[in-house]
């Protein structure tokens, strides 16, 4: 049973087949689970801790330990330390601890899982030492999801206690560097890439041939300036073409791209016949790579990489395909490609190993935010077997294509 204040991830969850409680988790009451509860996984919201918002928790951890402190000895002083917080969802790291020590009265629940950001792991700690104190097993630490089959170098602290066993974090199952067969049995595979995970071969997803006049073969452009379509449309619509061998590439961009002007002079600056940047024809072999957001330090991975975090929000934390050529075979080592295209739902919804045809609910923002917050699948059984009673094997994964 789910408890979600947010309409669309509930109408999401409804279309998956997942029973869900609509509700504020703050003011919800904990009797309707006591004596039925075995298990209990909790994943505050992370805004007010994560790299991509204010980070206002940070400023309202010390209120936060206090409430945890309070609410493990029966007293309720939320709303007084509400008043004080920055960030109204800074509290609600606390919210876990009110279902433990009501359910923890009836000997309940047999197991927990937690997740957050990092930065909030000094405060998962701090429960640790409460559950063990009730008698439970408890591991706390910092997992990178790319260890275990996903293709996303998401890393989350998790917190895992039991009553019936010894917790501890899952073995990870892929690496940076694949490790060969030992006699301990096989070693970790690679770390999955995008590309993998979605699917695409070496030819799946070529570099358009961009030419002055348009699109390939003198046609519309791929990208007509100002669109953003998904590259999967576009791929599905024969839009894109791989460069002939033995030609140079030439771009002429009729939006030319943010930094553009900067870098070579306005179009208007520049004499009438200046040749636009040429490439040569080592340029068939660009590849695409995901850029995490549109921020001067977003984390840029090539498609044969995990991708780096993702999340959404604001327009700034939009995810853009990018392409980018091969290192020291650009003529113009400044220019770019003129058009990137937003990750597209069913992307960025397989990236964190959700079904290609999950039944994600909502406009494209509203889809966004669902995927963005949410655990990865892949990930969460990997925490969640021991618990469960499962044994995990290659056969029980299949990567979305």
């Amino acid at each position: 049973m789910g408890l979600e204040w947010d309409a669309w991830a509930c109408k999401t969850r409804a279309a998956a087949g997942q029973s869900t409680i609509r509700t504020d988790v703050a003011g919800y009451p904990v009797w309707p689970f006591t004596g039925r509860t075995t298990g209990l996984i909790a994943s505050p919201p992370c805004q007010a801790w994560s790299m991509a918002g204010k980070r206002l928790g940070l400023l309202d951890q010390p209120l936060v330990h206090q409430a945890v402190a309070d609410l493990a000895q029966g007293h309720d002083t939320r709303t007084q330390l509400l008043a004080s917080c920055r960030d109204a969802r800074s509290l609600l790291a606390a919210e876990p601890m009110r279902y433990l020590h009501a359910l923890n009265a009836s000997g309940e629940p047999e197991w927990i899982a937690m997740e957050e950001v990092p930065d909030v792991l000094p405060l998962w700690r701090q429960y640790a030492a409460i559950l063990r104190g009730w008698g439970f097993s408890v591991w706390t630490g910092i997992v990178n999801a790319a260890d275990y089959g996903v293709p996303q170098t998401r890393r989350r602290a998790i917190l895992l206690a039991s009553r019936v066993r010894a917790a501890a974090p899952p073995e990870p199952t892929h690496a940076r560097i694949p490790e060969p067969e030992s006699l301990f049995g096989p070693g970790r595979q690679r770390w999955v890439s995008m590309a993998e995970a979605l699917g695409w071969g070496a030819t799946d997803r070529p570099v358009p041939t961009l030419c002055a006049g348009g699109g390939p073969g003198g046609g519309p452009e791929p990208f007509p300036s100002g669109s953003r379509k998904a590259l999967a449309d576009a791929r599905h619509r024969g839009r894109w073409q791989p460069h002939p061998p033995g030609t140079a590439l030439v771009l002429q961009s009729r939006r030319e791209g943010a930094g553009w002007a900067e870098r070579h002079g306005r179009r208007a600056d520049r004499a009438a016949d200046a040749p636009a940047p040429t490439f040569t024809a080592e340029a068939h072999r660009w590849s695409w790579s995901l850029r995490s957001n549109n921020q001067a330090n977003a984390t840029v991975r090539s498609v044969h990489e995990p991708a780096g975090t993702l999340f959404f929000g604001h327009r700034a934390n939009e995810c853009l395909w990018v392409a980018a050529p091969p290192p020291g075979t650009c003529a113009a080592p400044a220019a770019v490609v003129p058009e990137s295209s937003r990750i597209s739902a069913r992307e960025a919804g397989v990236l964190q190993t959700f079904p290609t045809d999950y039944p994600w609910q909502g406009n494209k923002g509203q889809m966004f935010g669902q995927i963005g917050n949410a655990v990865p699948p892949r990930l969460a059984a990997h925490l969640l077997a021991p618990h469960l009673g499962k044994t995990l094997g290659p056969d029980d994964f299949t990567l979305a294509a």
